[in-house]
């Protein structure tokens, strides 16, 4: 870097780095039927939807009635909610006509604060060709096919390890004992971190997303020490893997051309990209398939009844848990998408857990289907050029962990319904509690 990432700043981080929340939509009392209120009121970005699961009837008013939806704030200015598949789509595959360099994430106005925490500053999902397809070279070969073919292995071994140490007919805390262990391991691999701390690594992606005062942090000042830390403890494996490259991605970013001289805090931008990226998507759908499966108890018999169609479970848990609710883009240029006036500048929210239960794509939308003929068109990881780079490492972990499931349980059971993250973006789980019952020798 021409500025060492060694030199982190000692102050406070920069005020697009704060998220005070989503304060300007905080629901008092009940959630109300959205049938009930004007149009105009509904504003789907709530964490409280989607921490008392209570969003599907919001969007599904949005999308027959107003699926390019205007909410308009002194803070965070005017944003557009797209919650039909095609107008999504079609958001997301042009990146000349709408850019994603102003964040991914909503966000507020100059000199304000942001709420969705760190994912509005510079990183290569946020930035526009050529600067992204550069940056995002850098990097993809991690998971590039013959990367894959030499992970699943260690994958597998290390499922089998946590699946066999579950307790038998017993209440455990499916989330933190698989769903963060085994993401938590595969990110601590991807790093080349120090293993015996791979939890920083979660604790960091949590406090990225976090609303303060909802159980992950306090204050924004505590989110700032936090990824402070963060930056310190990986400016320090930079200058080793300047040195000592590996196969890791702080090598790949210590030693890339495009990436090489980046200043600090662009390194934690990257950093916060591929932690969150690699950590609640993965963790947050490992939850969700077990969470589905016992909400369509019919689709798990069918599931142990033929384990072939593991493979099209995962594809569809994707769908149907959706993971990241939305991604942002900003209008280049004055444009109209359904019918509505957008303006340059405009903030455009595609609303992919909207789009994913589009009735008008998806038969049955609401309903888990293992064998949904065209599930492979879910909006989950994106269209385009900012395509999760980690899709298929994310269906592997899962499909490995499915096919080791099924040799071991009768079933997995859930014994209460979850709590949920208090985010309108990271749409995930705090807590599951389960049981299993292993198969008899």
């Amino acid at each position: 870097m021409s500025e060492s990432v060694s030199d982190v700043p000692q102050s406070e981080l920069p005020p697009e780095f704060k998220r005070p929340g989503e304060a300007e939509n905080v629901i008092e009392g009940d959630i109300p039927d959205p049938y009930e209120l004007p149009i105009e009121a509904i504003n789907p970005v709530s964490g409280r939807l989607f921490a008392e699961n209570k969003w599907q009837q919001y969007f599904e008013r949005l999308r027959k009635e107003d699926p390019v939806h205007l909410n308009e704030s002194e803070l965070a200015g005017r944003y557009w909610s797209l919650t039909r598949y095609e107008d999504i789509k079609a958001v997301d595959t042009d990146h000349e006509n709408f850019t994603s360099a102003d964040g991914i994430t909503i966000g507020f106005k100059y000199g304000t604060e942001l709420p969705e925490g760190a994912l509005n500053v510079s990183m290569f999902i946020a930035m526009d060709p050529p600067q992204h397809d550069e940056q995002r070279k850098t990097v993809s070969g991690i998971v590039a096919p013959s990367s894959l073919a030499r992970l699943e292995p260690l994958i597998r071994e290390r499922t089998c390890t946590v699946l066999d140490s579950l307790p038998d007919d017993e209440p455990f805390d499916w989330v933190d004992t698989v769903s963060i262990e085994l993401t938590t391991m595969m990110l601590a691999t991807l790093f080349d971190f120090p293993f015996e701390e791979r939890r920083k690594l979660t604790r960091w992606s949590d406090v990225a997303t976090a609303v303060p005062g909802q159980g992950i942090i306090e204050s924004e000042d505590q989110r700032r020490m936090e990824l402070l830390e963060c930056l310190q403890y990986f400016a320090s494996l930079w200058e080793e893997r300047k040195k000592n490259p590996g196969d890791d991605l702080v090598s790949m970013l210590a030693h890339g051309e495009e990436t090489k001289d980046m200043q600090p805090m662009e390194f934690l931008g990257n950093l916060m990209l591929l932690i969150v990226g690699g950590n609640d998507t993965t963790r947050n759908t490992m939850s969700g398939s077990v969470y589905a499966l016992n909400k369509f108890p019919e689709q798990y018999d069918k599931l142990i009844a033929n384990p072939k169609l593991i493979p099209k479970m995962v594809a569809e848990v994707i769908r149907w848990q959706t993971p990241l609710s939305y991604m942002r883009r900003n209008a280049n240029h004055d444009c109209e998408i359904g019918g509505k006036q957008i303006k340059q500048h405009d903030q455009i929210l595609m609303w992919y857990v909207s789009g994913n239960r589009d009735e008008s794509v998806f038969e049955n939308p609401n309903e888990l289907d293992i064998e949904r003929p065209n599930v492979r068109n879910h909006l989950s990881f994106g269209f385009g050029i900012h395509r999760c780079m980690g899709n298929r490492l994310a269906e592997l972990q899962l499909r490995v962990l499915w096919e080791e499931v099924l040799k071991r349980f009768e079933k997995i059971e859930v014994l209460e319904e979850p709590t949920r993250t208090y985010s309108s973006f990271v749409k995930g789980y705090t807590h599951m509690l389960v049981r299993v019952k292993r198969k008899s020798a």
